[in-house]
């Protein structure tokens, strides 16, 4: 296990340089400039300039760019230029809302994922699989906030089952915390589930054609017996590694989300930093996301190693 983070810990840096290039280049290609956004509409040039220049953005983009690297290396996010607080602080307080989605998302991926696939690579008829194809297809396909209005509508407005907006938080008051976050969270792990389930379904199709279920059959095994002990556990790596995979994009899909929700989470504060031009936030904000991502890769190959012994650490991927 030390061998292996070790052996990743190169792959790893390198992601993270080149994903800091990124996160600070995006913002700062995208139309506007966070000076004029502070300054207002009737400022003057004189006092646009005076601001870029306090702010630092009049030195060369090489500069701007070690000074920030220098401050994540010593611990220090920066300073949000838009709202003179510091970055850490601002995701601090919005970081419990953005986990609260998330994991929960991730439990209700799992589900869904274990679901469709264990249904849809058992022994069913052709008729239900391909309903299950096409539920599968459709949660694929059809983008999230589509998702999102129509359970508003249908739980929020209409049947008023469901908060349709806001959130109390799981610490202060479980009960009503969860009720706020079924929706926002289903949402999110529908399209994540399909794809997990999918996946899964393939896997089994193909452990089902393998010459020891064949001799399983032979043996007058249970079909129930050969999905569950033979076919289900040599294809439920497919579902880890999708799991993996789609980890880290409910990170990325909860900032659309939350702000469909109107949840105070880590998405509002990226949709917030890019209306303002908030460089300074954002960029963190995207490295964040990549480092979550890289990680969740990392802690995908350990479990798949751990549940499944044909697979070494460093030759999951």
């Amino acid at each position: 296990m030390l061998r292996y983070l070790v052996g990743r810990l190169p792959s790893l840096l390198l992601v993270l340089i080149s994903g800091s290039a990124v996160a600070f280049a995006l913002p700062r290609l995208a139309p506007g400039d966070v000076a004029v956004s502070i300054a207002g509409t009737d400022a003057t040039q004189a006092q646009i300039d005076a601001i870029r220049k306090q702010l630092g953005l009049d030195r060369p983009l090489v500069l701007q760019y070690w000074d920030w690297i220098s401050g994540l290396l010593h611990g220090d996010l920066g300073e949000s230029q838009r709202l003179q607080r510091s970055v850490a602080g601002l995701i601090g307080d919005r970081l419990d809302s953005t986990l609260e989605l998330a994991l929960m998302s991730l439990l209700l991926v799992i589900l869904i994922g274990l679901t469709l696939g264990i249904i849809g690579g058992g022994q069913r008829r052709r008729w239900v699989r391909g309903v299950l194809d096409m539920t599968s297809s459709l949660l694929i396909a059809v983008p999230s906030f589509l998702f999102a209005l129509g359970l508003i509508l249908l739980f929020g407005v209409y049947h008023r089952w469901l908060p349709a907006s806001g959130e109390v938080s799981l610490l202060d008051d479980p009960w009503i915390g969860i009720q706020y976050l079924l929706m926002p969270a289903l949402v999110l792990a529908l399209a994540p589930g399909a794809v997990v389930g999918r996946m899964l379904q393939t896997e089994m199709a193909k452990v089902r054609g393998e010459d020891f279920v064949d001799l399983a059959k032979a043996k007058g095994v249970a079909p129930h017996r050969i999905t569950r002990r033979h076919v289900l556990r040599n294809s439920v790596g497919s579902a880890v590694v999708g799991v993996g995979l789609q980890a880290g994009n409910l990170i990325a899909g909860a900032v659309i989300i939350e702000a469909v929700f109107s949840r105070n989470g880590i998405g509002q504060l990226a949709v917030s930093s890019v209306e303002t031009r908030d460089f300074s936030v954002l960029q963190v904000l995207i490295l964040g996301i990549v480092l979550t991502a890289a990680l969740c890769q990392i802690l995908t190959e350990i479990i798949l190693a751990a549940i499944d012994p044909r697979v070494r650490l460093g030759e999951a991927a």
